[in-house]
């Protein structure tokens, strides 16, 4: 599996927890966001892992920023993305199995780390439910 990843200066320890246990998993991350804590703008990091999601260069990506809503709103932007703020497990868990949610964005002010290394797990293992949620997917995308 191969995941790309971003961050802005909020995300910056939590990229860093999520990048270790996805590479302890011998997952291969690409890293497209900042390492540091200086300010930096959330398009420049989420637009790539968007790109890679659309392009199938990548399997999932990971966004996170401060309230994840500008990281998630940016991802969106890219047809055939499916980007999904979360908040908990459960909400992370329904995104992938109703709506195939291939970005997951995580508001690092407002979860605690063990939470979001938890909803990276939940992510990366509820699959998507099909059936009557397919019909709904394909409806997503504007052509």
């Amino acid at each position: 599996m191969k995941i790309a990843i971003g961050n802005d200066h909020a995300g910056t320890d939590y990229k860093l927890a999520i990048v270790g246990m996805l590479k302890s998993k011998g997952i291969t991350v690409i890293n497209y966001g900042t390492d540091g804590t200086d300010s930096v703008d959330y398009p420049d990091f989420a637009h790539p892992v968007a790109a890679d999601v659309a392009s199938g260069k990548v399997d999932l990506g990971i966004v996170v920023c401060g309230s994840g809503n500008g990281a998630n709103m940016t991802t969106n932007k890219h047809q055939l993305v499916r980007s999904a703020l979360c908040w908990n497990k459960e909400i992370t868990a329904l995104a992938r199995q109703h709506n195939d949610a291939n970005v997951l964005s995580l508001p690092a002010r407002f979860i605690a780390l063990p939470q979001a290394l938890e909803m990276v797990d939940t992510f990366l293992n509820t699959p998507f439910e099909g059936g009557r949620h397919e019909r709904r997917i394909e409806k997503i995308a504007c052509s």
